[in-house]
Order: C-alpha cells, then sequence, then structure tokens
C-alpha cells in the first residue's frame, strides 16, 4: 500500500477519534457551567461511548454492504454538523445529547477508517496498516487533550468543538477525492441480516470473544485513569490550567511508536507475546500513578506504561480478529469495539464516582483491580488454548 495512503488512513482515524475525546480534560468545566455534580459529571464520557455502541450496531456494519469511500464521506459531513451543534448547546440535556451524536459520528468514522484499511490491505502487510491506523488514533487521542486544554484556556469549551468543525471541513476535502475503491461484497445480506449477522459472529468467532473482553477491561482501565486525571490536577493544591493537564497527554506519544511496532509484531505472529507483555505494563503503570501527590514526575511514569500497554494490546487485538476472517471487517471491526465502548463508559461512570468518595488513591485501587481481572482473562484463554491444541494432537 501507497504510504501517502496509509498516512491518510491514519490521519483520518487520529481526526475522527478526537471529537470522542475532547471533553475528558474539560469535565470539571462543563460541570460549572452546566451545574452538574462532579459525581455525575463522568455521563458525559458515557453519553459519547453510547453514541459509539449505537456506531458500531448500526452503522459500522454497513461497510460491509456499502461502497465505504461514499460512506465515510457522508459520515464526515454529519460530524461537522455536529460539531457545530454541541458548540451551541445551552442545557445539560442538549449536552448529553450532542456528546451522544459526537460519539456516534466520531467513531463511525474512525472505526471505518481501520476496517477500511484492513479490507485494502494486502494479508502480509495487514498488521503493519492497521498498526498505522491505529498509530494516527493515538496521537489523535493525545491532540485531543491538549488541543481541548489549549483552546479552552484562550477561549471556552465552546471553542474546541467549533474549532475541531473547522478542521473537520479541511479533512473532508482530502477524503472526498483520495480514499481508494474497494472490491464489491462476495455476498449481499439484508440490513437487517448485516446487523444479525455480528451476533453470530460473537457467537461463533472464539479469537473475538476473548480479544473483546480482553478490550473491554483494558479501556475500561484506560478510560478510570483519564476521566479522573483532570479532577486532582485541577484541584488545589496543585490547581493547573487546563492547557497544562492536557499537556500530560503528549507522554503517551510512545503509544503511537509501539502502535506501529505491535502491528509488524502480530505479522510476525508473536501477538501473546506481546499480549503477555502489555498487561504486565497496564499493571505496573498504576503503581507510579498512585505517587500522583508526591511528585509529577511519577505521573508521567505513570501516563508512559499505561499508554504503551493499552496501545499494544489494542493493536494485537485487532491484528488478530481481522486475520480470523476476510469478509466481515466492518462488522469485526464494530463487535470488537462495542467491548471497548461498554468499558470505556463504565470507567469513565465508576472513575469519577470513586474519586468523589475515596479519592485518587481510590481511583488507583480501582485500575489496578480491573488490570489484574484483565490479566486473569489472558492466562485462562492462553491455558484453554493450549490445552485444545494437546487434545487436537491426540
Amino acid at each position: 500500500m501507497p504510504r501517502k495512503l496509509v498516512a491518510l488512513f491514519s490521519c483520518t482515524s487520529g481526526a475522527s477519534v478526537a471529537n470522542v475525546y475532547f471533553a475528558q480534560p474539560l469535565l470539571d468545566r462543563l460541570a460549572a457551567d452546566f451545574g452538574v455534580s462532579l459525581g455525575a459529571i463522568g455521563g458525559v464520557v458515557t453519553a459519547t461511548q453510547a453514541g459509539s455502541v449505537l456506531a458500531l450496531l448500526f452503522l459500522m456494519p454497513l461497510g460491509d454492504q456499502l461502497d465505504r469511500r461514499r460512506l465515510a464521506r457522508w459520515q464526515l459531513v454529519s460530524l461537522v454538523l455536529a460539531l457545530v451543534g454541541l458548540a451551541m448547546v445551552q442545557s445539560a440535556v442538549g449536552l448529553m445529547a450532542g456528546m451522544l451524536v459526537v460519539g456516534l459520528l466520531g467513531t463511525a468514522m474512525t472505526q471505518g477508517m481501520i476496517a477500511y484499511a484492513a479490507s485494502v490491505a494486502a494479508p502480509q502487510e495487514r498488521g503493519r496498516v492497521v498498526g498505522a491506523a491505529q498509530a494516527g488514533v493515538v496521537v489523535g487521542l493525545l491532540l485531543a487533550r491538549v488541543w481541548s486544554g489549549v483552546i479552552a484556556d484562550l477561549s471556552s469549551w465552546r471553542g474546541v468543538y467549533a474549532g475541531s468543525a473547522v478542521l473537520m471541513c479541511m479533512l473532508a476535502a482530502l477524503i472526498w477525492r483520495n480514499l481508494p475503491p474497494q472490491m464489491a461484497p462476495v455476498q449481499r445480506l439484508s440490513y437487517f441480516e448485516l446487523v444479525g449477522s455480528m451476533l453470530a459472529l460473537l457467537r461463533t468467532n472464539r479469537v473475538l470473544q476473548v480479544r473483546g473482553m480482553l478490550a473491554l477491561l483494558m479501556f475500561a482501565v484506560f478510560s478510570i485513569f483519564w476521566s479522573a486525571l483532570a479532577l486532582p490536577l485541577s484541584a488545589p493544591p496543585l490547581s493547573l490550567p487546563h492547557s497544562a493537564i492536557g499537556a500530560f497527554g503528549l507522554i503517551g506519544a510512545a503509544g503511537a511508536l509501539i502502535a506501529g511496532r505491535a502491528g509488524r509484531w502480530a505479522d510476525r505472529g508473536l501477538s501473546h507475546r506481546v499480549s503477555a507483555a502489555a498487561l504486565s505494563l497496564l499493571l505496573l503503570a498504576w503503581i507510579p500513578l498512585s505517587f500522583l501527590d508526591v511528585s509529577l514526575w511519577w505521573l508521567a511514569v505513570g501516563i508512559l506504561l499505561l499508554d504503551l500497554g493499552c496501545q499494544a494490546l489494542h493493536v494485537t487485538n485487532q491484528a488478530m480478529i481481522f486475520e480470523s476472517s476476510t469478509q466481515a471487517h466492518s462488522r469485526l471491526v464494530a463487535c470488537y469495539m462495542l467491548f471497548y465502548a461498554m468499558g470505556s463508559g463504565a470507567g469513565a461512570l465508576a472513575s469519577t464516582a470513586v474519586y468523589a468518595r475515596a479519592g485518587w488513591i481510590g481511583v488507583c485501587i480501582l485500575g489496578a483491580c480491573v488490570s489484574v481481572v484483565a490479566f486473569m482473562v489472558w492466562a485462562a484463554s492462553v491455558q484453554r488454548s493450549g490445552a485444545r491444541n494437546v487434545c487436537a494432537q491426540s
């Protein structure tokens, strides 16, 4: 695949996913503007994840039947309109509804681009291409926090979404001309058959089941951390501005590098080793993160470990599920990301609620416990896989 095309998939994925995560560093400001308690403001993030679930269930399967190029164009136009509407919202109910729609369309664009990239890539380079697209997602996540922090300090949280609408309009010009055509589907299904076939994938695809559960737990951990981080950093004695809070996301830049590498390692058959290392990092990260009150340097170390673990496992998961079927990439990524959305939404809601009751240490204990469960799920799956191989050989 030409590098320019890989870069286009990467940039589009990153710019789209950023819209879903702009709110995380702004939770305290949104709570103040709309009169929502700190214990409940995590519902903003949950609303975006609810939109993500709707996108995965009802929009993503269309990529296996329709022209992905045309579908991406109209989804991008709709996303721009949703961002403009969110920037103008005046009530807490409107805020939640706007976040839901932005989550819906931002997720559809992001995951649609990843499935698109996987479908047009050659089998021997699929892990590399998916890794590059996922690296764009990592950069988008990082820039989302930096952008939202800086723009919120310069203007307001409304400026964050209005500015993003302008950037997405600029991106639309490239999308309109340069995305390649896709191969026609081998089998035509009705819309309801298409959506229903996702249930069959969830029921029968063992790789999807295991990797999906790992994704649920991994992104719960990720959301537990990032959803609560702005609360202790913006409160006394630290009282950091939103631009400084958002800048902590830049520490995870190494996650973009590991995302690309993890795809190449998956192409070489090293998926299980990468998974073990990634889950270990995910658990170890909570040790330095728990020392946030002692030094921000410990926070930086913890963010680095957390992002490395999450991105390596995420790319490995995707590479493995794309290998399990060549005719259902959109539905596979939709099913996989359903686990992600459930984990992220639950993690955000639990994180802010635990912070309101037990502070930052309570958040760290919660994150560490979920990390342990993720490691246990992976270990059990490897043990079962080994037992099945022994039975097959005998």
